[in-house]
């Protein structure tokens, strides 16, 4: 499911704690804006006032006791379901719903922002390759960290403990496959000094990759 408009998409992943946040940010400076697909989902299972498309497949899927009663998502009742043990095939089904609609979401976003003038859209999905989203982009990049920096992060950010925090990167896919399958890399530690370099050069490569001029002027 391609873009109409053909400006090129950009697939960013990265573990949790990677940074790719501060990374988008910094694409967004050289006219490079990003959908979080995160933000996507927590937008289709919010408050409402009725269900949305992807809320009614979730509620067909798993009943309504993963709904609250103004239509949101309760997303512990459904973590309960798809996260118990052996419950491998109810997490399987809430990814292939949750999937198509993202998805379809995301392509539409990333057209507006085109016809709004971006000249390329980062679509910022954490499970990049799990979901299958890479096979809809045309170049990937991924953002990593040392474990330690990336635990710190999470820690700070979540408030959860340095033990939970690690076994949340260890059901992630390692910075070593990432790094093994996307077409660029960024490395951001704390002590990284040359963040804005290597997001310079990533912009560069991009922009010579797909023919982008600098500037709508150009």
């Amino acid at each position: 499911m391609k873009a109409k408009n053909k400006v090129p998409l950009i697939g960013l992943c990265g573990r949790s704690g990677s940074g790719k946040g501060y990374v988008s940010a910094k694409f967004a400076a050289y006219g490079i804006p990003s959908v979080d697909t995160d933000a996507v989902y927590r937008a289709m299972t919010a408050p409402a006032e009725q269900y949305s498309p992807c809320m009614r497949e979730l509620v067909e899927a798993f009943g309504e006791g993963i709904a609250n009663p103004d239509h949101s998502l309760n997303r512990r009742a459904l973590a309960e379901i798809v996260f118990a043990d052996g419950a491998s095939d109810a997490l399987a089904k809430l990814n292939r719903i949750t999937h198509v609609h993202i998805l379809r979401e995301t392509v539409r976003i990333a057209e507006k922002l085109a016809s709004d003038g971006a000249r390329a859209v980062i679509v910022d999905a954490p499970v990049l390759f799990e979901s299958g989203f890479d096979s809809h982009c045309d170049c990937t990049l991924c953002v990593v960290a040392p474990e330690d920096v990336s635990v710190s992060r999470i820690v700070k950010r979540d408030g959860i403990s340095e033990e939970e925090a690690r076994k949340r990167l260890a059901a992630q896919i390692s910075a070593e496959e990432l790094i093994r399958r996307c077409d660029y890399v960024i490395e951001n530690g704390y002590h990284c000094k040359t963040l804005d370099t290597q997001v310079a050069a990533v912009v560069r490569a991009i922009f010579d990759r797909f023919e982008i001029r600098e500037s709508a002027d150009e």
